[in-house]
């Protein structure tokens, strides 16, 4: 089997409050007006694809929230998001690859995030067969073409692969597919999954 796992909020926890915290402090812009205006919009959509630079992503989102932030101050705000590794998830997928198991990575991230948490948390990589980032492959989740380009290059059909995701629409973009997808609700969802065949 080919198990494909999201990274943020399923293998490890993010805020985005963290986010908006850290730029309100560098900014002295009230955090409640940042929490009413930050949206994921084109820009962290085309940020995400790799279709624009750091820099340009950041200038971008400062424009839309009025936000008077060196580049240096909007990146450590961004890196801020990551809170720390959810080490039962990180024993799953060691224990699916024991079983003979294919396991991968597969998240709508940036490449700003990228120089930050592989070496954060080098579990991640250590754990996973593959790690398939959105800015590398021009596509992201919910794109059915971005789950059917990993099957490809995995080599499985649909039907022998579980999908594991925080985000509902994710979560529907795969199942149109007819890929089995789990939507990771908290802490407990994937432990729980697999209780019973990885005893």
């Amino acid at each position: 089997m080919l198990y494909i796992f999201d990274l943020g909020n399923v293998i490890v926890d993010i805020d985005f409050n963290r986010v908006l915290g850290a730029w309100s402090d560098f900014s002295r812009v009230p955090l409640a007006t940042l929490t009413q205006n930050f949206t994921m919009g084109e820009a962290f959509h085309q940020h995400e694809r790799g279709e624009i630079s750091d820099e340009a992503f950041a200038e971008a989102l400062c424009h839309e929230l009025e936000l008077p932030l060196s580049y240096e101050q909007f990146s450590h705000g961004w890196q801020a998001v990551f809170v720390g590794l959810r080490p039962e998830v990180i024993d799953v997928m060691h224990r699916l690859r024991e079983q003979g198991h294919r396991v991968v990575v597969l998240s709508n991230t940036n490449r700003l995030h990228t120089t930050f948490w592989p070496d954060e948390f080098p579990e991640v990589r250590e754990a996973a067969d593959h790690i398939y980032l959105s800015q590398e492959m021009g596509m992201r989740k919910p794109e059915a073409r971005i789950y059917q380009k990993v099957l490809e290059l995995e080599g499985f059909s649909v039907d022998d692969a579980v999908f594991f995701d925080d985000n509902a629409d994710n979560i529907a973009g795969a199942n149109q597919l007819g890929l089995t997808s789990i939507l990771v609700t908290d802490r407990e969802t994937i432990p729980a999954y697999f209780a019973k065949t990885l005893c």
